[in-house]
């Protein structure tokens, strides 16, 4: 029988999609439900599992981390990437890992949750509501504003089409634009620069990696328009975070929707939580019942071909 930990199941959903007791005879399932307050902790509670199911970006799979736990074997992910595991050390170990599909269009869904959340106010407006008072703010429309996407990219094309049956203007930028795609999707291609400058919203959708990080700081922030909004559903440490707290204390930007964070879950007494210009969310943009069928679901199919020792799925470095 192989031990698995299923980690940070905030919701504790993992019960709910998975059969425990169809695997009862093959696999033995401790959930845990909250984040390891460190390192150290995580090393005392997972040393004596062979298999690990994870959610991206959420418990980081370190060197030291992975080199203290003698007994693990399988590593299972959500998504077939995952920046937060040292996978020259698995490889080293000889540690399997696997991932899983992952739906793209509740991100994109996400993104504009935000965007419509900030150009109507309704963080504002819906806590007005619940006090009792009636229409205290005066938004904006969308029709005619200009939409930066950095990264077009499948979540990017997704939000660019709802972009343009809005009737909005769209550019793009990233180092491997897809020309022939932004000509299709009728999306303007343009410097980094250009569309800091330009657009009426930023919206980001790249994949992290070193040379996106802190792609957007203090320098690009000031680039923007004073009536712009920052858009960032993709992964937290493309923006440097205090750089953006002091743009939208001082007013530099009108404001910022964020769904991710440089660390994550966010401090309870972090500065975003406070600003009146910052609309954030708990990191959902995957957080749908779908995706998480399929993350659990296919980390069980990963998991017994690896017992059959035919795994499938397999995250390369």
């Amino acid at each position: 029988m192989i031990k698995v930990a299923v980690l940070d199941d905030y919701q504790d959903v993992f019960r709910q999609i998975v059969d425990i007791e169809k695997y009862k005879d093959k696999f033995y399932f401790k959930v845990f439900n909250s984040s390891f307050a460190g390192e150290k902790e995580a090393i005392v509670e997972l040393e004596d599992f062979e298999a690990l199911f994870i959610m991206r970006e959420r418990t980081p799979m370190t060197k030291s981390l992975i080199e203290n736990l003698p007994k693990l074997k399988y590593i299972m992910t959500s998504g077939m990437r995952n920046n937060a595991i040292d996978l020259e050390t698995t490889q080293k170990k000889k540690i399997i890992v696997c991932g899983t599909e992952i739906n793209p269009n509740p991100a994109a869904e996400i993104t504009w949750t935000l965007i419509l959340g900030l150009y109507r106010n309704m963080k504002q407006e819906i806590d007005n509501m619940f006090q009792g008072y009636w229409q205290t703010t005066i938004g904006f429309e969308l029709k005619g504003k200009m939409l930066g996407l950095i990264g077009l990219g499948k979540i990017g094309t997704q939000v660019a089409k709802v972009a343009k049956a809005f009737g909005m203007e769209v550019c793009a930028w990233s180092e491997n634009l897809n020309l022939s795609n932004a000509n299709k999707l009728g999306v303007l291609p343009m410097s980094k620069e250009d569309l800091l400058k330009n657009s009426d919203i930023i919206s980001i959708h790249l994949v992290l990696a070193d040379k996106y990080k802190y792609l957007i700081t203090k320098k690009e922030i000031e680039m923007m328009k004073k009536t712009s909004f920052l858009i960032n559903t993709s992964r937290g440490p493309i923006i440097k975070e205090d750089d953006l707290v002091e743009a939208l204390k001082d007013e530099k930007i009108a404001g910022a929707g964020l769904d991710v964070f440089e660390k994550e879950p966010l401090a309870p007494d972090h500065s975003l939580r406070f600003l009146p210009n910052a609309l954030i969310l708990p990191h959902i943009g995957y957080v749908t019942a779908e995706n998480y069928s399929k993350f659990y679901i296919q980390m069980i199919e990963n998991l017994e071909s690896c017992s059959e020792n035919k795994p499938i799925r397999i995250v390369k470095n």
